[in-house]
């Protein structure tokens, strides 16, 4: 359910308020609607560029931390922003990060504006009567319908198929954490499946880091090790790591320079139960540390990670042995003092180290409605699903009923104060039709966490691929089934250009506030290009 609520329900129904206002502004006679259709056009580039400028700001401005010794994001300060002496500094030293999620949503919005080119490709070099105008337009705007519709299943085919991995790994990452915490299970022997379930689907076990393109075979030494010199994860086993052990690696970065020293490793996977050595901790530490400054990053911390799962997975029955050596009296005195110090969880405050580091901080509890505490957890769900839905579905009425009203409206306004109708829906209709996503969006950055600030602008990029799909197939139906003509060369060059630089930029690993405040200035000067090349005779 939480799949199909997130990944279609709620972008579809956030389209709904424009799509009306596009519909409804194609009716009536062809003349009337050719007019009006201006409203639609202006509603349609007012709520796409707004949404990717003004709350796309204000949701870096409200979930924006300050910048670690690392130069990224330091969601672990405390405070997350301290106060800055100036606002350039403030503009320079805080921002968020662009997750995964983030870039791949700015691609996908990237590619639904196909449908733009399209229509406009021919737009360009038709000329003279509306009438004429149309009829040269009408075949290209059914094509440009069809892909629409072709877009608008794909886009949430993604999106629900996104949530249901979102939820399938949030349930897995919670029995991994919960298994770390009890030391029922070792760091390498908690994740070794996965690693190895990716390393198959990348089809490349190995890398050389003298050509990272060509993999390798597994190689052993004689003495059932892995030669750490040749053994670097594959990107997508690297990018799984990451995931995994960023938030705890800057736990054990004791003075946040974002390095860790070589006691610092020690004690992280002595910690989360590994059998391991000083000596072995050593050798690996050497290995990765590439400047040999006596610390490694993240990136390097990934490397011994990943060359420890290989190295237990190759000692096999040896390493599961040493797990259990710490009540082993056979074993021989010295070598029971080392595995029982490695593998033996530990107390006070290394321990409280390795829970806090594998405590989920970006999950809140969510709270029942007070009318629903009394029920069964069925009942709960059975009731809040049917008071949503309600909900959902009388709030889209009520939109529907005034689109109409509403463009009547802000044609009267445009017409009184001589203003274009596109400029007036421009500004006003983004303001009635998009509220809740410039509300929802604002809720979420301000909690300043990484998966709050994802959910934040992967909304607003959603939004801009709802407006590309589900809006602009109702204008494709409108010019095709009524024979209207698509003239709007400099609203669809602005909508273009907002989506392509917002899309370019979110490929970053992270944005300075800097760069939203950049950002939220293509709303106004969208205005005055538009403004512009309809004053040298583009339409």
């Amino acid at each position: 359910m939480a799949g199909l609520v997130g990944g279609i329900v709620l972008p579809l129904l956030g389209a709904v308020p424009d799509g009306a206002i596009i519909f409804f502004s194609g009716l009536g006679t062809v003349e009337e609607a050719q007019e009006t259709l201006s409203v639609g056009v202006g509603a349609l580039a007012g709520s796409t560029i707004m949404l990717l400028t003004v709350p796309f700001f204000l949701s870096i401005r409200g979930g924006r931390v300050d910048y670690g010794m690392d130069g990224k994001p330091d969601y672990f300060g405390k405070p997350k922003l301290k106060a800055k002496k100036s606002l350039w500094k403030d503009m320079n030293s805080t921002g968020v990060s662009l997750t995964e999620a983030i870039q791949h949503g700015g691609i996908i919005m990237m590619w639904t504006t196909l449908p733009y080119f399209l229509i406009q490709g021919p737009a360009l070099f038709l000329h003279g009567p509306k009438s004429q105008v149309a009829e040269g337009e009408h075949w290209w705007s059914f094509a440009g319908l069809v892909i629409c519709l072709v877009g608008l299943i794909w886009y949430m085919s993604i999106q629900l198929k996104f949530s249901h991995d979102e939820t399938d790994r949030g349930k897995r990452m919670a029995v991994l954490k919960k298994q770390l915490q009890k030391g029922a299970v070792s760091l390498s022997g908690a994740i070794a499946a996965e690693c190895t379930a990716l390393e198959a689907k990348a089809a490349q076990v190995y890398q050389s880091p003298d050509d990272p393109t060509t993999p390798l075979t597994t190689t052993r030494s004689s003495d059932d090790s892995v030669n750490p010199d040749i053994l670097r994860p594959p990107p997508a086993v690297a990018d799984y790591l990451k995931q995994v052990l960023r938030d705890s690696f800057r736990s054990y970065d004791s003075d946040k320079n974002g390095q860790l020293d070589r006691k610092e490793v020690y004690v992280f996977f002595r910690d989360f139960n590994e059998a391991i050595g000083r000596d072995e901790m050593d050798t690996l530490f050497k290995n990765f540390d590439e400047d040999q400054n006596g610390t490694i990053s993240l990136d390097e911390f990934i490397g011994v990670a990943y060359m420890l799962i290989k190295l237990q997975d190759s000692k096999g029955a040896a390493a599961a042995a040493a797990l259990q050596a710490e009540n082993d009296d056979s074993e021989d005195s010295n070598n029971n003092t080392t595995s029982a110090t490695s593998t033996r969880p530990s107390h006070g405050l290394n321990a409280t180290m390795s829970i806090n580091a594998f405590s989920n901080q970006d999950e809140e509890e969510e709270e029942i409605p007070a009318e629903f505490t009394d029920l069964s957890p069925d009942q709960q769900q059975a009731a809040i699903k049917k008071k949503a839905f309600w909900m959902l579905f009388s709030g889209s009425l009520v939109v529907l009923y005034f689109s109409d009203p509403m463009v009547d409206v802000l044609a009267a306004i445009a017409d009184r104060v001589n203003i274009g109708p596109f400029y007036v829906s421009f500004v006003l209709a983004p303001l009635a039709s998009n509220a809740s996503e410039l509300i929802a969006s604002q809720y979420y950055a301000s909690k300043k966490t990484r998966k709050s600030i994802t959910v934040s602008l992967s909304a607003l990029e959603g939004a801009a691929c709802m407006n590309n799909t589900f809006c602009l197939s109702i204008f494709m139906g409108l010019i095709f089934f009524r024979g209207l003509a698509w003239q709007y060369s400099a609203e669809t060059l602005a909508i273009l250009l907002c989506q392509f630089i917002v899309g370019v930029l979110v490929q970053a690993n992270d944005m300075k506030y800097v760069r939203g405040a950049m950002i939220l200035c293509i709303f106004p000067f969208s205005i005055v290009l538009v403004a512009g090349l309809e004053a040298l005779g583009i339409d």
